[in-house]
């Protein structure tokens, strides 16, 4: 259950969901059995970048399992690792869900809606169509080389970090502490906030 009071107060372009959408959200979690809270990251700078980001979140609610509860706002960013002006920004938002999938199952999604918007993995740090991963699953914490939970560079990344917070101003990130602290320490330059978009909670 996300807090929308609370989200108000640290981000003025947060909207508060409506309290219909939450019944509607709380209700269908009765489908789900034992759910698991999980953070998913969403990035794209290739092609129609806002259209992909709501497909992406729209496939998601749309898995069996999954019931997605939080949708951030939107940031605009320049591609990590890459030469400045060498490739489109991205734009960025995470999503908080709860899903009875384990984590295998889970990153296997994450790779199908990747793939359903053409994603390439030519080469490490390249410009994609779209990116979805995982960031933390419940408390879990796994060196796994296939899954490493949680996200092994989330804490150093302000576009993840940025848009959590929105999501979940108590978030902590498993074995790294408060979401809030973390992002304290790497600020939050090159992560501009785009008021101007808006991607919808699925109903």
């Amino acid at each position: 259950m996300t807090r929308p009071s609370a989200q108000g107060h640290t981000d003025p372009t947060v909207q508060p969901v409506p309290a219909s959408v939450t019944e509607r959200v709380d209700a269908a979690d009765s489908t789900l059995q034992n759910p698991k809270q999980a953070v998913i990251a969403l990035g794209a700078n290739l092609g129609n970048r806002l259209e992909t980001l709501q497909g992406a979140v729209d496939a998601l609610e749309d898995t069996p399992g999954i019931r997605v509860k939080a949708v951030s706002p939107v940031y605009e960013t320049e591609p990590w690792g890459v030469e400045p002006g060498s490739q489109p920004s991205y734009f960025n938002a995470v999503v908080a869900l709860r899903t009875t999938l384990p984590p295998s199952s889970l990153l296997e999604r994450a790779h199908a809606i990747e793939e359903a918007f053409h994603r390439v993995r030519d080469e490490r740090w390249g410009p994609r169509t779209l990116d979805v991963d995982i960031v933390a699953y419940a408390d879990l914490l796994s060196d796994d080389p296939r899954l490493t939970l949680p996200h092994p560079r989330a804490h150093e990344r302000a576009f993840v970090l940025a848009p959590w917070l929105d999501v979940d101003p108590e978030a902590v990130l498993p074995g790294r502490g408060p979401v809030a602290a973390l992002l304290g320490a790497v600020g939050r330059e090159g992560v501009l906030p785009r008021a101007d978009l808006e991607l919808r909670l699925p109903e």
